[in-house]
Formats: C-alpha cells, structure tokens, sequence
C-alpha cells in the first residue's frame, strides 16, 4: 500500500514540475441557497406550471449539471433525451415518466431513475399531486445536456 501511495505522490510532483497539476489546491465552491434565480419552464417545453431551480452547472472538472425541478399537478416535460443521460431523485409528491413506447411509471419520494444516453422519455406530476424531483444531467463535450422534442399529448399523458 504504501508503495502505491509514494508512486502516485511521485506522479504527481512530476505533473506540477511539468506545469500538467497546479500546485495551488482547488477549493470549495458554495452557493448559498436563495442565490440562484428560479426559472419557469419554458411553454415551449413543458405543459403545466414547473418551476426550475438551477444547482451547479457542469464544468471542465465534471460533466453534469444539477437542478430542482418542481411540476405543479398535470404538469409535465415534453419528450426529450440526453447524450450522456440523467439521474432522477423524486424529493416531493407524486410522479410520472415514461419511455417512448413502454407504459407510464408512477414516481414518489426517494425513487431514482437512469434515464440511459439516447432513451426519449418525459417527467412530471401526477394529475392530482405536485411533485419535485433533483436531476444531474450529463452533458457532451459541447456541454448540451438535453435533445428537446415533441409535447407530450393530454391523450398520451392519461394513459
């Protein structure tokens, strides 16, 4: 063990001396809640109120962003995929989503969803419940992290 840790101190002082590692350690960020404006989600992208509660963007130093997103009753995302996927963490309320062509799944408090690279699918609130989920989102070398499509139809919604 200990010899695994001398190489990698090695390495290291090697990467700072080569300019590859700063010799300054990162720090830690904190943004202090309330210091991030809320954002409604835009008509064109979601039926029904939801609200858009920003985290952390993604940076050079990790691929994925974080945001509250809180649906009011009926409300819910249009169909959408990510290129690197999104992890989703129901908080509050009751939920729904679904995978383009595979039945509607009920959300509640402390479930989590993969949604894989690639998979179109949608989120939102059951009929009669609010529900507010966490979602880390990965984003491309471009840093998109979201393909928009089509609303969700009411037809399709109350399936």
């Amino acid at each position: 063990m200990k010899a695994a840790g001398l190489k990698t101190g090695m390495i290291t002082v090697m990467l700072m001396a080569a300019g590859a590692v700063s010799a300054e350690p990162a720090q830690q960020q904190i943004r202090h809640a309330g210091s991030q404006a809320s954002v409604a989600g835009p008509e064109k992208l979601f039926s029904g109120a939801a609200r858009i509660d920003p985290l952390f963007p993604g940076t050079d130093q990790i691929n994925a962003s974080g945001a509250y997103v809180t649906f009011e009753p009926g409300a819910r995302s249009a169909w959408h995929t990510h290129p690197k996927g999104q992890h989703i963490i129901v908080t509050h309320g009751v939920g729904l989503t679904q995978e383009w062509g595979k039945p509607i799944e009920q959300i509640k408090p402390g479930d989590v969803v993969w949604c894989p690279p690639g998979v179109k699918h949608w989120h939102g609130a059951a009929p009669n419940t609010a529900m507010t989920h966490l979602v880390v989102t990965g984003q491309d070398e471009e840093g998109n992290n979201v393909t928009w499509m089509e609303k969700v139809s009411d037809e399709q919604y109350s399936q």
